[in-house]
C-alpha cells in the first residue's frame, strides 16, 4: 500500500507545479520549490508540509545545503530517493555557481571573492581537491580546473600540470585553492611548501601566483594575507 500523499491530492490552486506554471518559479516560496522536486509527501502530510518541516529541521536553505545523506535520512519522511534528489539538486547548485563565475568573467578583487565562489562546492568534500583558477590581465576568471585529488604533498603536486593548463588558457595570473576535509583551514607545512614551489615556478614562467586559498568548514585562509606569498 502506498502511503505517500501526492501533489494531485492537494487542492489544484495550491499545487506547487500548477502555481509555478501560472506565476513562474519566483511566485513560489522555498518550501513549494522543494515540493516540486520531492513530488510526494508522507502519510498524513502533503509534500508542501513535508518540505516546510524539512526546511525548519535543517534551519533553512543554508542548513539544507550543508546537510549530508545521513542527516537527511534521519528526518521523518526523507528516505533514500528523496535524500538522493536533494543531494543531486544541491550538487548542481554548487557546480552552477562555479560555472557561472567562470562564464561571466567573474572579477577577483580579494581572497573572499574566491571563497564566496567555491566555499559551497568545496567545504563538504571528503577528500582534498586542488583547483586552479586562471585569470586574465584584469583578474577576471577565464577558467577553473581540478588539477589534483587526494592528500596533497610536494611529491605529487607538480607545477608542470598547473602551468600547462595556465598556458593553454593564456593566463596572466593564477590562484590555487584547496580544501581541508577536517574543516580546519590552517595551512600545513606541505601547503606552504607547495605554495612557495608554485610561486617560484610562476615567476620563471611569467605567470603570477596571486594567492593560495585553503577552505575549511565555512572558513578560509589566504596565504597571501598570511604573508607567505
Amino acid at each position: 500500500m502506498n502511503n505517500n500523499v501526492r501533489i494531485s491530492d492537494i487542492p489544484e490552486n495550491e499545487r506547487p507545479i500548477e502555481k509555478m506554471l501560472i506565476n513562474g518559479p519566483e511566485g513560489l516560496n522555498n518550501a513549494e520549490l522543494l515540493a516540486v522536486i520531492l513530488r510526494t509527501g508522507v502519510r498524513g502530510e502533503n509534500v508542501v508540509a513535508l518540505s516546510t518541516r524539512l526546511l525548519a529541521e535543517v534551519e533553512g536553505l543554508d542548513g539544507l545545503l550543508k546537510s549530508d545523506y545521513a542527516e537527511m535520512t534521519n528526518i521523518k519522511g526523507i528516505k533514500k530517493i528523496k535524500a538522493s534528489q536533494l543531494i543531486a539538486m544541491m550538487e548542481l547548485f554548487k557546480r552552477f555557481k562555479t560555472l557561472r563565475a567562470q562564464n561571466q568573467n567573474y572579477k577577483i578583487s580579494s581572497p573572499k571573492d574566491i571563497a564566496d565562489m567555491l566555499m559551497n562546492e568545496m567545504s563538504d568534500l571528503n577528500q582534498e581537491v586542488l583547483k586552479l583558477i586562471m585569470l586574465n590581465t584584469k583578474n577576471n576568471v577565464i577558467g577553473i580546473k581540478d588539477v589534483f585529488k587526494g592528500s596533497l604533498n610536494t611529491s605529487i603536486v607538480h607545477p608542470r600540470e598547473i602551468f600547462s593548463e595556465a598556458v593553454k588558457r593564456n593566463s596572466a595570473n593564477i590562484i590555487i585553492c584547496h580544501n581541508h576535509p577536517s574543516g580546519d583551514p590552517t595551512p600545513s607545512k606541505e601547503d606552504i611548501n607547495i605554495t612557495i614551489r608554485i610561486k617560484d615556478c610562476g615567476s620563471i614562467m611569467g605567470i603570477n601566483l596571486l594567492d593560495h586559498i585553503i577552505i575549511g568548514n565555512t572558513k578560509f585562509v589566504s596565504l597571501k594575507e598570511k604573508g607567505i606569498i
